[in-house]
């Protein structure tokens, strides 16, 4: 093979761009070839190995160092243990535990449970910290995002000194921080905002840690991104966003390694023709994957409108064994190492983060915008020109918005509610909302039916 291949000349990018540019007929290269995505990514026809000044590292890493992760919603610690156990024998390897009452007994939860667990409570305390720091298990995480809390329901667990007391103590115990970005893309953030919000919100805690002098060295990080739809740059922004946490943790002297649960987005998920839900979070789920997330948690396809059903949880976890056991990333090291269109979006998408995240910074912070409304302002920005995008039939759904099945009817299947609930409450900051991009065209049909 080298033989054949040394019978071929090299070719310049210049030489590439010239003969293009003859097969244009005179049309410019830059305004018919090179488009611009809505976050001021460059994307061009084509991409050399002469663009870089210095080429793509090939990391050793396997495409099989993930999990495949399986989430529960936990109202009887016992019976959420069992369900746990049995999807652990039928192939998951991670389990998510979302517990809705403070009552629930963590040792009877997590009893048995060899696999790694990750928990996320909707309280808060120091008894619920020190309830996991008794199980003495290195394999549990749980969530101490109090800011993301703060971001997402517009108010502290308790109140801002209080809530940063217990983030201390839970630090102390665990060595550990989560941070949860799921939010920033469900609610409309563009790749770059996503990245820098990452930033600027992990940002904060390390201010904080070490401003009351706690060592960051041995600390570990774990960042919840949410995936969505446009393939390559998904990989991309999973690859930027462990650049730029290496270069911020550098100037902590924190550990520069941190480990990313990835999920399938919920924007663009569908209750009309919801079977194409599948084909969605298989995409992302690859994104995911080549993109080098440690944990893979899918989205089962009827999520939206329906409760819990065994089939649509076995069909979620059946996606992730299918791409892992019988599509060969258990034999290959990560297929876009070294590519260059991924390694220049990668590139592109750091760079505009780190400036957008040098700008909060400057501007006095991720919490204090936060509190301004600035952050939720910009992202209802980028959700406004999606949603425009949207309803424009520039961004397609199919079954929904594009090629719709007109005897497809939901309102006798539906056992939750899946459009955006604003209830009327107090709170100290505006939440970020999320919101799909289909809720209003499904409503309109709904009330058609």
């Amino acid at each position: 093979m080298s033989k054949l291949f040394n019978d071929f000349e090299e070719i310049s990018s210049k030489a590439w761009k010239q003969k293009i540019q003859v097969d244009l007929k005179g049309a410019d290269y830059n305004d018919t070839l090179i488009w611009k995505t809505p976050d001021g990514i460059n994307v061009k026809p084509f991409y050399h190995a002469d663009e870089f000044k210095d080429l793509p590292e090939v990391s050793k890493s396997k495409a099989t160092d993930w999990k495949i992760a399986q989430a529960f919603e936990v109202n009887a610690a016992r019976e959420a243990n069992t369900q746990a156990k049995i999807a652990i024998e039928k192939g998951a390897e991670f389990i998510i535990f979302n517990i809705n009452n403070s009552e629930i007994d963590i040792n009877t939860l997590v009893e048995g449970i060899e696999t790694g667990i990750h928990i996320n409570a909707s309280e808060f305390s120091i008894e619920f910290i020190e309830s996991i720091s008794s199980l003495k298990r290195k394999n549990i995480s749980f969530n101490n995002d109090i800011i993301g809390h703060l971001g997402k329901t517009g108010n502290w667990f308790s109140n801002l000194k209080e809530d940063h007391l217990t983030f201390e103590k839970s630090v102390s115990n665990s060595n550990q921080i989560f941070v949860d970005l799921t939010h920033y893309q469900n609610a409309g953030a563009n790749n770059v905002q996503q990245l820098a919000y990452a930033l600027a919100h992990v940002n904060e805690y390390l201010n904080h840690l070490t401003n009351n002098s706690k060592k960051l060295d041995q600390l570990n990080v774990t960042f919840s991104v949410s995936v969505g739809s446009n393939y390559f740059f998904e990989i991309a922004k999973l690859r930027a966003l462990r650049q730029l946490w290496s270069v911020l943790a550098k100037s902590y002297n924190a550990n520069i390694d941190c480990k990313v649960i990835a999920t399938p987005s919920r924007r663009n998920k569908t209750i009309y023709d919801y079977n194409v839900n599948m084909l969605r979070t298989t995409t992302e789920c690859m994104s995911a994957v080549l993109g080098g997330a440690n944990v893979i948690c899918n989205q089962p396809y009827n999520k939206l409108f329906q409760n819990p059903t065994e089939f649509g949880e076995r069909i979620s976890r059946n996606q992730l064994l299918i791409l892992k056991k019988e599509s060969y990333f258990d034999a290959v090291n990560n297929p876009s190492d070294g590519s260059y269109y991924i390694e220049s979006l990668t590139e592109q998408l750091s760079e505009k983060a780190l400036e957008l995240f040098k700008n909060i910074e400057t501007n006095g912070g991720f919490l204090k915008q936060l509190k301004e409304g600035t952050i939720q302002r910009k992202i209802k920005e980028s959700a406004t020109e999606e949603q425009s995008a949207f309803n424009n039939g520039e961004i397609t759904l199919l079954g929904t918005n594009k090629h719709p099945i007109a005897d497809d009817k939901m309102a006798s299947n539906l056992e939750k509610m899946p459009f955006l609930k604003i209830e009327k409450r107090k709170t100290l900051i505006v939440p970020i909302i999320e919101k799909r991009l289909s809720e209003e065209l499904e409503a309109k049909r709904l009330k058609e039916e």
